[in-house]
């Protein structure tokens, strides 16, 4: 068996949750436990990304892509390390840097000629959007789930006579 037949899939799934991922926790305006959950989710997809494309840029020796990741695991730790540490600007500075290199290593597999994305969507454009519908299906999922769990209670309601006593 092929060893890129099993990386591919994992490092396009994971790939796809750290682009889905990323906007629920950079626009909610609570930073809960649900922003801890889905970014522990983020964190291990951003690292699954980085260390299965090592393995999959491999033909051709060391590249652009062999850089990015490293620079880019680097980025993601150090944004955890900066959380823990209570530093907050270097936390969303990392974090954020990182989503949006993973959005440009994204445009560039999805978009230029010869890669897999476009090669799968001109030779079998229904097992492409497949994939894309049920990865966004489970991210979505996984979103509503955390939400749910973990999220803030929903506000209570009081009474406008209560508050002019």
């Amino acid at each position: 068996m092929d060893p890129h037949a099993l990386l591919i899939p994992i490092h396009a799934i994971a790939a796809s949750l750290v682009i889905l991922l990323a906007p629920v926790n950079i626009l909610r305006r609570r930073k809960d436990r649900a922003h801890k959950t889905l970014g522990r989710t983020w964190v291990i997809a951003m690292y699954l990304v980085c260390v299965s494309g090592m393995f999959i840029y491999t033909i051709g020796g060391f590249t652009v892509f062999h850089a990015l990741a490293i620079f880019t695991f680097a980025t993601t730790t150090f944004g955890v390390i900066a959380i823990r540490r209570g530093n907050v600007r270097s936390h969303i500075g990392n974090m954020v840097g990182s989503w949006l290199g993973a959005l440009a290593a994204g445009a560039f597999a999805a978009f230029v000629p010869g890669r897999f994305i476009p090669t799968l969507a001109v030779s079998d454009p229904a097992v492409l959007w497949s994939a894309v519908a049920a990865i966004v299906i489970a991210a979505t999922a996984w979103v509503a789930f955390v939400l749910a769990r973990f999220g803030a209670p929903a506000r209570r309601r009081v009474p406008r006579a209560a508050l002019i006593r």
